[in-house]
């Protein structure tokens, strides 16, 4: 009977002492009613409560959470149903708002959100609606702010995963899409093509102005040769001229330093006669004014007479 009674007081204590300590893990909160009445927050660590009197309504975690929300088929402003796949990311940031402010806020960020999408998909076109992800997104986000504000909870991110477009327009998009791409492809080919005619037009035409330059520049180079090889055989025959002539007066300089006359060279004149007429000529015929020069000297004779001996 005594091992009884000491048995009940160890598990009296053990439970009291359960409902006394409180350890919270980190990035975690309790909320703490005291008679039924928010009384403080368990933080992370050790804590102490009063048991009976304390209790512990709820746990809240303080890290982010996503809340994926279902598949919904909303219409389009052009009459298009559609089925948008969102997600979204929120964090607790007041524990005692997250508790008394709704029921269940995850419920409640669920069916905001839907609510909301419904809303600005009806106000787009099924094109604005595919490429318009980033806008829905901002816009469900911005009515999730407001609505979860005093809930306690703020809204990290909202993202679109996916949006179906029904069966056929997805077909009909496909074949859009191939159309797009095929037309596209005949454009980039007769794009190519014709930026190849360029090249190689701008190619030849650059080709040939080269080739023209190089023309014009070797005749203008033969030209400027040909002008100078003048311009110095002119210079050279001139010259030479300058030369015969400087020579001739010198040559008739030392003559007349000389003192040599005009009989003078005409009896050197007849000696060359002479000469010829020691050849195969049988007629000489003589000047007038040698044949007066030699008279005068009285050499004539002497001559023909050298002449005669000399046949």
């Amino acid at each position: 009977m005594e091992l009884v009674i000491i048995g009940i007081i160890i598990v009296v204590v053990v439970v009291f002492i359960a409902m006394t300590i409180k350890i919270v893990p980190q990035q975690r909160v309790g909320v703490v009613e005291r008679l039924g009445k928010f009384n403080r927050l368990l933080t992370p660590g050790l804590n102490v409560l009063i048991p009976v009197i304390d209790q512990i309504r709820v746990y809240h975690d303080l890290r982010i959470q996503q809340a994926n929300v279902p598949p919904q088929t909303v219409i389009t402003k052009d009459n298009v149903q559609v089925q948008i796949d969102t997600i979204i990311f929120y964090q607790v940031v007041g524990p005692e708002e997250a508790t008394y402010g709704i029921s269940d806020y995850v419920y409640g960020v669920r069916n905001i959100s839907t609510a909301t999408m419904r809303q600005i998909i009806g106000k787009l076109e099924l094109d604005e609606t595919l490429s318009g992800r980033e806008k829905i997104s901002s816009d469900i986000r911005l009515a999730l702010d407001e609505a979860t504000e005093k809930w306690g909870v703020r809204i990290e991110r909202v993202e679109v995963i996916d949006i179906k477009p029904p069966l056929d327009i997805q077909e009909a998009m496909d074949k859009q899409m191939k159309a797009e791409r095929s037309k596209r492809a005949i454009v980039l080919e007769a794009e190519a093509a014709k930026q190849d005619m360029i090249l190689r037009a701008e190619g030849d035409k650059q080709s040939k102005i080269l080739k023209a330059e190089g023309d014009k520049e070797a005749r203008i180079r033969q030209a400027e040769g040909q002008r100078q090889a003048q311009e110095l055989e002119a210079l050279g025959q001139a010259k030479a001229i300058e030369a015969v002539a400087e020579a001739e007066k010198s040559r008739i300089a030392m003559i007349a330093s000389a003192g040599l006359d005009e009989r003078v060279l005409a009896y050197q004149s007849f000696e060359a006669l002479t000469d010829i007429s020691k050849g195969p000529a049988n007629k000489v015929f003589l000047p007038t004014s040698a044949v007066e020069t030699l008279g005068s000297l009285g050499a004539i004779s002497e001559v023909f007479k050298a002449g005669k001996d000399g046949k």
